[in-house]
């Protein structure tokens, strides 16, 4: 069953990107509407997929000990398509996996302790397809979340 938005759903889920550590209380208050209403709203849409979690969002990989990013682009042979989706989650330096058009089908985004660590885990993807690899330097546009509207009809 498809959830669907209304202005108020809007407008929680545009307080918690901006901080999903706001008190319930303190939405309720933003959006005219009690705390407990808050509460279901927010369920309903966990329930229903909308909202996935709640996390930390760390700038500096470096400081924790993965200095090394680096974006992956992998051609998948048709006969391991099955077992990529397994692997990739295993894998704790995955950060994110998409499914992408053009002449890579899949984009990885990778965090690792060094080089090293990036060799290996290319060397074992290699088993899966034809690879090309991008190091980060730098990011100039850290993670942020998109602009929440009310769907025009």
């Amino acid at each position: 069953m498809k959830h669907t938005l209304d202005k108020i759903d809007i407008a929680i889920l545009n307080i918690l990107k901006d901080n999903a550590r706001t008190p319930i209380k303190t939405i309720a208050e933003k959006v005219f509407t009690s705390a407990p209403t808050v509460a279901a709203r927010i369920s309903a849409m966990e329930k229903a997929g909308i909202l996935l979690g709640y996390h930390a969002d760390i700038s500096d990989t470096a400081v924790l000990g993965h200095p090394v990013r680096a974006f992956i682009n992998l051609e998948v042979t048709p006969d391991r398509k099955a077992e990529l989706y397994p692997f990739l989650t295993d894998c704790p330096d995955v950060i994110e996996a998409s499914h992408v058009t053009g002449e890579y089908s899949v984009l990885i985004q990778t965090v690792f302790e060094s080089t090293d660590h990036l060799d290996k885990f290319i060397s074992r993807l290699q088993g899966f397809g034809r690879t090309k690899t991008q190091i980060v330097f730098s990011t100039m546009v850290h993670h942020r979340s998109f602009r929440i509207e009310m769907p025009e009809d």
